[in-house]
């Protein structure tokens, strides 16, 4: 039986998919990508003979119609998505129509942007001591909604380091929520295409980091990270390789 694949194609580079994503890709008969936000390069991996489908100009029916298409004849179907599919993916609403069709499919992680840009940041995301919690989100926008108690003054009262996708046009609203409860000396990193060849880093505080992007060219792809994780190296080293601490495989 024909099957859809999700597949998360990773930030941008072209390495950074799964071999089971590649595997996957260079399989499959039809070939579904987003190519707004997929590099060209990750379904340069289908066969010669595959159908390859840009999906950035089409509607949720008309991808529908595509994968029915393909199940009718048997084929198997790679769905590319940017990143992981899991986050801001709109995966959830094909699912549901390939549930309510009879479709059957599964899905492929894929490394997330956010671990892309903390990994050009060479910056560890969760220190002692200073946050063990990390949030993705993004502000509210054009696209849909945010549901009520996720607004930016409802999570920067937990102080945990924030990671805020789709929200570089509105960085002038992130500073003003945000600066009540971080502080206007709390670091801010807005990354740019991480990944991607002209992937970008602007380095700033809460007091800045809106001045420093402005007027640039940094207005979508982008995401901005809040937290003093990003700050000075003077955090307490873990508990997990401490000499004194014990546990299965360092007993006492």
């Amino acid at each position: 039986m024909s099957i859809v694949h999700f597949i998360g194609a990773g930030p941008g580079d072209p390495d950074l998919i799964t071999v089971k994503g590649q595997r996957l890709i260079a399989a499959a008969p039809v070939v579904l990508y987003a190519g707004s936000l997929v590099p060209r390069a990750i379904v340069a991996l289908a066969r010669e003979d595959a159908r390859v489908i840009d999906t950035a100009p089409l509607h949720l029916d008309e991808i529908i119609a595509e994968m029915q298409k393909a199940h009718a004849a048997g084929q198997d179907v790679a769905r590319v998505h940017s990143g992981d599919p899991s986050i801001y993916g709109a995966i959830g609403e094909q699912m549901r129509r390939l549930d309510g069709l009879g479709i059957p499919y599964d899905v492929v992680p894929g490394v997330p942007a956010f671990a892309a840009a903390a990994a050009l940041l060479k910056a560890e995301l969760t220190l002692p001591e200073v946050s063990q919690t990390i949030i993705l989100t993004r502000v509210q926008g054009a696209s849909s909604p945010m549901p009520p108690r996720e607004d930016l003054k409802t999570l920067g009262q937990s102080g945990a380091t924030l990671a805020l996708h789709l929200s570089v046009k509105s960085i002038d609203k992130v500073v003003a929520e945000l600066a009540p409860f971080y502080g206007l000396d709390c670091p801010a990193v807005v990354v740019y295409r991480a990944s991607w060849p002209d992937e970008a880093v602007v380095r700033g505080t809460l007091a800045d980091i809106a001045d420093k992007i402005a007027g640039g060219d940094i207005r979508r792809t982008a995401l901005i990270f809040v937290g003093r994780v990003f700050g000075p190296a003077d955090f307490k080293d873990s508990q997990l390789y401490n000499a004194a601490h014990q546990h299965l495989y360092r007993p006492e």
